[in-house]
């Protein structure tokens, strides 16, 4: 492979990268909203189940408790957030250094040793390293913190099924009850979609 070649494939090793963190963050934000969505829903759930009465009150707990998981969850979503935001920042570290990089070497080719050119590139390549040992160490880091949000929502379709299993013995309420509850179950689906796409997402490309 010569050395434009070279060149094309790590610009677009790179671009595929940057491509992922953007994906990654649409994701994010999808999930963001959606939590949102699920503390409204808990909101309008607790406020049946004390219409309810005494007949909705496991339900009425349960809803508290999904409430507490969407904040839970927001909180996680906003530490991903943080974790590709320094993502983006180190691509394009990595990015620029090896444009450099290239850049010197071209220098050293076309006019052959020119005091301080080869450190310059010692220096570049070094900093290049040390961004890339950056990024991996991110990703391994998301990697870990979407699996640890993976189990938050498992939790949340654990809270779901009760709250459905609750809703039947909702008395006159059971009927609305049981649709909250399956729109809760619905939308945490939504979000374990979602997390298997992050899942699948790596911030660096071998």
């Amino acid at each position: 492979m010569n050395a434009p070649e070279r060149n094309l494939k790590l610009t677009n090793h790179r671009s595929g990268e940057l491509a992922g963190i953007v994906r990654v963050n649409e994701e994010i934000k999808a999930i963001v909203a959606t939590a949102f969505r699920i503390n409204l829903m808990a909101l309008n759930a607790i406020f049946l189940a004390k219409r309810a009465g005494n007949a909705a009150l496991g339900f009425g707990v349960l809803s508290n408790e999904l409430r507490r998981f969407a904040q839970d969850l927001t909180r996680h979503m906003a530490s991903l957030r943080d974790m590709t935001s320094g993502s983006v920042g180190s691509v394009t570290g990595v990015v620029q250094q090896q444009r450099n990089s290239r850049i010197l070497a071209e220098a050293i080719r076309l006019a052959g040793e020119v005091p301080g050119v080869r450190e310059a590139r010692k220096r570049g390549m070094a900093r290049l390293s040390a961004q890339q040992v950056k990024l991996r160490a991110l990703d391994l880091r998301l990697r870990a913190a979407v699996e640890e949000t993976q189990q938050l929502v498992e939790l949340g379709g654990v809270l779901a099924r009760s709250a459905k299993i609750e809703a039947a013995y909702g008395g006159g309420f059971s009927p609305a009850l049981m649709q909250v509850s399956t729109d809760f179950a619905e939308v945490i689906a939504q979000i374990k979609r979602s997390l298997e796409v992050l899942g699948k997402e790596r911030l660096v490309k071998d």
